[in-house]
């Protein structure tokens, strides 16, 4: 935990300024409940050309949600930063789930990774900055330690590998049955 807290103490020493304070809490709110990668995904099963994608980011998600936050947050029960360092006064409310590992940061990669393996970069550079804005966001606002935000970044990685197989395979079954 030193590492965790050099790193934390860090961003707020040297980092820490009126324009973030104003704007971390809006990149952060993007990646509540998944929100911008739920519509991400919804906007994707919409358009035919980009259907498997969606299912892909959807199926992500889902992993995400019953990997990160259902197993693994509360199986770890990690506590928050702030909760350990008490002088902080946070600028956004208190998170009352468990801290690690960060379900923000896994769902956000989780997504982005999906579409860095699935499309151009016209669609992935942009996800993957909303995602490494979002995993610093929960830093910046002492909501989260470093090392949950990197197994967060490498969990939302793997899921979303694993759902990019998954979804393939079972189109390439359904393919193989229908004759094309």
């Amino acid at each position: 935990m030193p590492f965790d807290f050099a790193v934390l103490d860090f961003i707020r020493d040297n980092i820490s300024n009126p324009f973030f304070d104003f704007i971390m809490p809006k990149i952060t709110y993007l990646g509540s409940g998944g929100i911008i990668w739920i519509i991400t995904a919804v906007v994707m099963l919409i358009i035919k050309k980009y259907r498997r994608t969606g299912l892909k980011i959807a199926c992500a998600l889902l992993l995400s949600l019953i990997i990160c936050n259902i197993l693994l947050k509360p199986t770890v029960a990690r506590i928050r930063p702030f909760d350990i360092n008490t002088a902080i006064e946070l600028i956004i409310s208190k998170p009352t789930d468990y801290s690690f590992p960060s379900g923000h940061t896994t769902a956000s990669f989780a997504a982005a990774m999906v579409l860095v393996l699935s499309e151009s970069k016209r669609i992935w550079i942009p996800a993957v900055i909303i995602a490494i804005l979002i995993s610093f966001s929960r830093l910046y606002l002492y909501v989260h330690f470093p090392t949950d935000v990197l197994c967060g970044m490498v969990l939302g990685t793997v899921l979303a590998y694993l759902s990019s197989r998954l979804i393939d395979m079972i189109f390439k079954k359904k393919m193989k049955k229908s004759g094309i």
